[in-house]
């Protein structure tokens, strides 16, 4: 890390949006903590199936009327095309110029991908269709996984996938969290000779509860290594001392990332603003 410029300039933020009027304060609290870090951009995550999409938009326009730039997620599983078009063009009257476009997950009641899942079944489809649609006007971002998408039948057929988005149309990409610095880093030499050029921006997960964590990851994918995952289990209900050993594994993974060239770090922050503070005054503190 050679200054914290240059973390800001690629430091991204993400929210889910809130399901209460109590969790919509919650998160202006937080949103304003975490402003003061200066990100480049807010990103409001997407439902399953479109469950929240009025939350995301709601979100997305009060951060962009706070003078923020705000990134919202845009999942095609579940959307016509007429839906999306009404969807772009909202975004784009309201001076929204980044996407986060993804495939999106089945609700709970669907069948698999191809029956009632809409008119796109894959990311790259969604994001020809952006482009298609509304030219050069959103920087569209895409998901990229240096573990393989719990999904995929095998690495080769995941990165084949990742490229498919990129020559769609994609102009960066943001990962899904990871502990294991190696996996990234050969994911990234992997695209790289694959063809693919556009940054390739770290997913960071702080790590604050030990039994949350190993639920998300679970679902995801994404691998808790075996000796971080039996330190967390030592400590019990510690929670303190969870988030103490969490925040130097992390300010550590962030640390390493950045010297080895990651482009920046996106912060899955789970609408807290405390994890992601301390983790980024660290790497201010150490550049």
């Amino acid at each position: 890390m050679t200054n914290s410029s240059s973390v800001q300039q690629n430091f991204s933020i993400e929210f889910f949006p809130p399901r209460t009027p109590e969790g919509v304060e919650k998160l202006r609290a937080t949103r304003a903590k975490l402003a003061a870090l200066k990100p480049a951009y807010f990103s409001v995550t997407f439902g399953a199936g479109g469950s929240t999409q009025a939350g995301t938009r709601d979100t997305v326009l009060e951060i962009r009327k706070e003078g923020y730039d705000a990134a919202p997620h845009l999942s095609c599983i579940g959307r016509s095309r007429e839906e999306l078009r009404a969807i772009l063009d909202e975004y784009k009257a309201h001076g929204i110029r980044r996407l986060v476009a993804l495939r999106g997950d089945l609700p709970s009641g669907y069948g698999a991908v191809g029956h009632d899942a809409g008119e796109f079944h894959h990311a790259n489809e969604l994001i020809e269709f952006i482009r298609a649609e509304t030219g050069d006007w959103f920087h569209i971002e895409t998901a990229a996984y240096p573990e393989m998408h719990p999904q995929a039948k095998s690495p080769q057929e995941d990165l084949r996938n990742f490229v498919r988005k990129v020559q769609a149309g994609a102009d960066s990409a943001i990962t899904q969290y990871f502990y294991n610095a190696d996996a990234y880093f050969r994911f990234v030499e992997d695209a790289r000779a694959a063809g693919v050029v556009v940054p390739i921006v770290a997913g960071i997960m702080p790590i604050t509860n030990y039994t949350q964590l190993t639920r998300f990851s679970d679902m995801c994918g994404a691998e808790i290594p075996r000796w971080i995952r039996l330190k967390l289990a030592s400590y019990g209900d510690d929670t303190e001392s969870i988030r103490a050993f969490g925040l130097d594994v992390v300010t550590g993974l962030c640390e390493k990332l950045l010297a080895g060239g990651a482009p920046g770090l996106h912060f899955y922050t789970l609408n807290q603003a405390a994890p992601t503070t301390a983790i980024w005054q660290r790497l201010v503190r150490q550049a």
